[in-house]
């Protein structure tokens, strides 16, 4: 079986349609997407008619649950903007999406990891930063996640790890957007270095698996002038460079 995992597509309509024409060439046998799905300024409710019209195994990342809430006062910029845009059917869309979904009996779907969808799985905070986490990390954040395969997005980094246990943990990184800053629980900034949409493709070899990160090329410099035009210059200079506007 080839998988091509999507995660963090932020409502980037331009990088999901390049990563889809990518994708068609590539003879998998499915895609699934891991949430994040339209929450940013660019076109929230396009990309969500894509996503559905599609009917991708999907689940819902840690912007869906927000923008479910239904309270822009307690929103952040990208989520109310998203709010603002989706049309009721859309946001049924999201309700009816799970948290987590098994593919078959050894591929797990999950945002953060299979107890968080704002957990970083593969990465760890600390009072300097982020950085890749330890073996024993990811270890630790996998207990709940029963599965030879674990496919998890929300950090927006491409990464992999095998662990001792024979289970690997994968990152596709994210379609739409390859930079921002946070400060919780520490000030931090996530930059994967260059503006193209990321994905993966995981390739079943016997009783392993395999991975191939790709890198697509898109029309970011458009998007970086819609990002722009509503009020989001931040986004617009990670969408050029793969670098926090900081």
């Amino acid at each position: 079986m080839r998988i091509a995992a999507l995660s963090d597509i932020h409502g980037n309509l331009a990088a999901l349609d390049a990563v889809l024409e990518d994708i068609h060439g590539q003879g998998v046998d499915l895609i699934v997407n891991l949430g994040d799905i339209a929450s940013g300024p660019l076109q929230p409710s396009e990309t969500v008619d894509r996503l559905m019209a599609l009917n991708l195994p999907t689940i819902r990342g840690n912007h869906e649950r927000q923008v479910l809430a239904g309270d822009p006062s307690r929103m952040g910029a990208s989520d109310q903007y998203a709010f603002a845009e989706l049309r009721p059917d859309q946001l049924a869309w999201f309700a009816s999406l799970p948290e987590l979904r098994y593919i078959e009996d050894d591929v797990l779907l999950v945002h953060g990891s299979a107890e968080s969808d704002v957990t970083y799985f593969l990465e760890t905070l600390w009072e300097k930063g982020c950085r890749a986490a330890t073996h024993d990390e990811v270890l630790s954040r996998a207990v709940d996640a029963d599965a030879k395969l674990v496919l998890c997005g929300h950090t927006h980094v491409p990464r992999a790890m095998k662990l001792t246990d024979g289970r690997f943990i994968v990152n596709p990184g994210s379609v739409g957007l390859q930079a921002y800053s946070d400060t919780h629980p520490f000030a931090h900034s996530i930059e994967v270095g260059s503006p193209h949409a990321r994905y993966a493709i995981v390739t079943q070899q016997a009783d392993d698996w395999a991975v191939e990160f790709r890198a697509v090329e898109y029309a970011w410099d458009h998007a970086a002038e819609l990002a722009e035009q509503h009020g989001r210059p931040d986004w617009a200079v990670a969408l050029r460079t793969g670098r926090a506007n900081v």
